[in-house]
This record gives C-alpha cells, structure tokens and sequence, in this order.
C-alpha cells in the first residue's frame, strides 16, 4: 500500500524536498528585501556591509547554541574557505552595487549567477554545462548588452558592472557550496560574515556613520533577519533541494527586489533595464525549467 502510494507522486515532489523548497523561498524573500532597506542607510557601502554582517555573525554563532549543529558533520578547510570567501565578495559587490546603480540594476544583474555557476562548476568540479545552459549564457549576454546602454551616460555604469561581478561571486558561492555539501554550510555563511566584518573594519573609522534611528532600525533589520534568518533557513533548505530546484526558487527574489523598492520609494527602472531584467529572468528561468524536466524524467526511469 505504502510503495503504491509513494510511486504516486510527482517526482521530486515529496514532502521532503517540498520543505526544502519553502525554506528556499523564505530566504529568497529576505533576500529581496536587501535593496530597500540598504537606501534608509546613508553610510559608506563597506560599512554597511561590514555592519550586517558582524550582526548577522553574531547572531548565526547564538543559533548554534539554541539548535547545535549535527554531530560527526566535518568541513572540508578548502570548500569551506572558498564557499565563504566567494560569498563575502558578493555581498560586499552587492552593497556596492546599490549606491552606486538601482536597486533593480543590482539584483537582476547578480541574477546571471546560475548561468555563471554552470561554467565555473564545469571548470572546477568538471560538471559539463548542458545545451541550455549555453543557450542561457547566450541570451544572457544580450540581457547585459541592454543594461548597459541603459546605464552609459546615466553614471550608473561603474555600479552595473560591480553587479555583475556580484552575480559570478555568487555563482562561485554556489558551486563551491557544492562541493561543501557533506559539511555545515552554516559555517560557510558564519565564516563569510566574519570575513567581511573583519575587512570592514578600517572603514568604520575611515567613514564613521551616522547614527539615525533609521539607519540603525535598518541595519539591525538587515543583520538579524535579512542576512542572520536567511542564512539559517538556505542552510536548511540547501540540503534538502538540487541546485536547479533551489535557484529556480531563490529567482523570487530579483523579482520581489524591485517592487519593495517601487512601493517604498516610487524608484523606478528606465525601459532598457526592464527589457534586460527580463531577458535575464526568462532564460534563467528557462535553463533551469529544462533541466529539473530532465533531472524529473531520470527519477522516473528509476522508479
């Protein structure tokens, strides 16, 4: 009775992988909320990268003593290093990225990431790009090519292209989150917010901020939940869900991004960053859509 019934579901769709998806989701939506809240701060982007990030490590290194890690997981130094290292970069590029373009620019451009994170895990961990990842590449090349002729001349030139350096940080994040994927990853994210405290630092006194009660109610917002909360829940829902499965649900956010921004602060993006946001997204959305059919059909072969 027991096997009838569990032939009968969708692949993929267990009640296992589908709390790994809400997971996913939930910290997709925090994500999405970085680019507003970083506008209320008036402070050097370093610094508020720095600040959130001390916030969030500290309040990651409280979890751990209300829900400890599980016991014999051991991290492997390299994949732990790289995973956290290529995530400080990103969010330093990121908090760069939105003072210095739109919040819209920044969060569609680092959504390139997965098509990046195709070519580098085929360079890294020798996992070859399928044909649609190589379409996506393409097209995503022609979403960029409309980001920047919206940005020459407006002086957001320098930001969009921070941003995409974000989007292959995070691409490099995620593979190398792959190969962490025996480990804790929420050492990796621990150790990435240490990091980029730490490098902060100098900032801090370079370029004291202000202190306002905005500024702080948003930091403190952007370091307990935006990146703390976050955090614990991609930890959860990583292990749980594919790559495919977990970026084509984490694509709620560049979607979500610019609309917290356009309800709050009536900011909206010029035509040219409509169109290539949305080339971006659709072959994303594509590429991912055509290999977890293929990853689908492979289950039902099995079964």
């Amino acid at each position: 009775m027991n096997t009838t019934e569990e032939k009968a579901k969708p692949p993929g769709m267990s009640e296992h992988r589908l709390i790994g998806q809400g997971a996913i989701l939930l910290a997709a939506i925090l994500w999405s909320t970085a680019g507003l809240s970083i506008k209320f701060i008036p402070w050097h982007p370093i610094v508020i990268a720095g600040g959130r990030s001390i916030i969030a490590a500290v309040f990651i290194i409280v979890s751990r003593f209300i829900v400890p890690p599980p016991r014999g997981v051991k991290n492997k130094p390299f994949s732990l290093w790289a995973a956290a290292i290529a995530y400080s970069l990103a969010m330093l590029s990121f908090v760069m990225a939105n003072k210095l373009t739109s919040s819209a620019n920044a969060i569609l451009l680092q959504y390139s990431a997965p098509v990046w994170a195709a070519l580098m895990g085929w360079w890294l961990i020798k996992e070859k790009p399928h044909w649609e990842h190589w379409g996506a590449l393409i097209i995503v090349a022609g979403g960029l090519v409309l980001f920047f002729r919206g940005s020459l001349g407006s002086g957001a030139l320098l930001g969009d292209g921070i941003a995409v350096f974000s989007g292959l940080s995070f691409g490099a994040y995620f593979v190398f989150m792959r190969m962490h994927k025996d480990g804790n990853p929420r050492d990796a994210a621990l150790l990435a917010h240490i990091i980029t405290g730490v490098f902060s630092i100098p900032f801090f006194f370079l370029y004291p901020p202000l202190l306002s009660t905005p500024a702080v109610c948003s930091i403190f917002y952007l370091g307990i939940i935006q990146l703390g909360v976050s955090s614990l829940v991609f930890a959860y829902g990583i292990k749980r869900v594919t790559a495919v499965q977990a970026m084509l649900t984490a694509i709620t956010e560049p979607i979500l991004n610019p609309v917290w921004v356009l309800i709050v602060t009536g900011e909206r993006p010029v035509i040219e960053s409509i169109a290539g946001g949305a080339v971006i997204i659709i072959a994303v959305v594509a590429s991912s859509l055509i290999g977890l059919h293929r990853d689908n059909r492979k289950m039902q072969a099995k079964t």
